[in-house]
């Protein structure tokens, strides 16, 4: 397999280390600058899993193509409000939330419009805080926040950095999975040592598994090498039905209950928060 970047020296030892968590939501941005990779599936699955658990879950949807909002049922072209509206005119978050069929579960949605954003943004009052200073008006109504990001190290994952106490990096168990990682952690570290010192690296996912190639088992074998117990003891298989289940606007949870997909995530979101599988 071809040796990609190893970022191992650029995630610093407190973003690895188990810390106390901070009062309040965990607010957890899902990156991975790469396109592809599973992370709005991630984030839709994560928070559908926890939202069963009984976990109070918001998903802010950060990506201008909108698929965490679609994924969960939400239709972009029928918006009051959207998070373009709340990052560059000041809406409260409140009025862009909806709610998904998944009890518990909510979703600030994002559209096309959010397309603009990045550039919108830069002559912006405060431009990096704005989702910081949004979340902060509704957290005490959530256990958990999940912010899809783009595949992008823009100014709207930038947002998502500033606002989270937690990164999530999904990674695909594919040639180059840890390409573009080592960008990725620094961005990190330059957000924490400027923005946000509560920002840590708290978990790493992989995801596409396929436990009959030799390439998956190298993957997940290089990646726990190099970042130890920041990665996930459970791991996302490659299934159909996970593929499948955004088309339908549901959750794989909801979608096939019982598929290797669904299990798979309910297992993550127990190891994620801390409970017995």
């Amino acid at each position: 397999m071809e040796k990609a970047e190893h970022p191992t020296q650029e995630a610093d030892q407190s973003q690895r280390e188990p810390e106390r968590r901070p009062a309040g939501p965990r607010i957890v941005a899902l990156a991975n600058q790469k396109g592809g990779v599973g992370k709005t599936t991630t984030t839709v699955s994560l928070g559908a899993a926890a939202a069963e658990l009984g976990h109070r879950v918001l998903v802010v949807d950060l990506d201008p193509q909108g698929n965490a909002s679609t994924g969960l049922g939400i239709n972009p072209r029928s918006l009051e409000a959207s998070m373009y509206d709340v990052l560059l005119h000041d809406v409260p978050i409140d009025d862009a939330i909806e709610a998904a069929s998944v009890r518990n579960l909510f979703v600030a949605p994002a559209n096309l419009d959010l397309a603009g954003a990045e550039i919108e943004l830069v002559p912006a009052f405060s431009r990096e805080m704005r989702l910081k200073n949004a979340i902060a008006s509704v957290s005490d109504d959530y256990d958990l926040v999940l912010i899809d990001c783009p595949p992008s190290l823009g100014l709207l994952t930038v947002n998502a950095f500033a606002a989270a106490s937690e990164v999530m990096v999904p990674v695909q168990c594919e040639y180059y999975a840890l390409e573009g990682l080592g960008q990725l952690l620094r961005n990190v570290d330059l957000v924490q040592r400027n923005l946000n010192s509560a920002l840590r690296l708290s978990a790493i996912v992989l995801v596409m598994y396929d436990a009959r190639t030799n390439l998956a088992q190298q993957v997940s074998s290089e990646v726990r090498e190099h970042f130890g117990s920041v990665v996930c003891r459970t791991v996302i298989p490659r299934t159909v039905r996970l593929s499948e289940a955004p088309s339908f606007g549901q959750p794989i949870t909801v979608f096939d209950p019982t598929s290797r997909g669904a299990v798979a995530y309910r297992d993550l979101a127990k190891e994620f928060a801390g409970e017995p599988a």
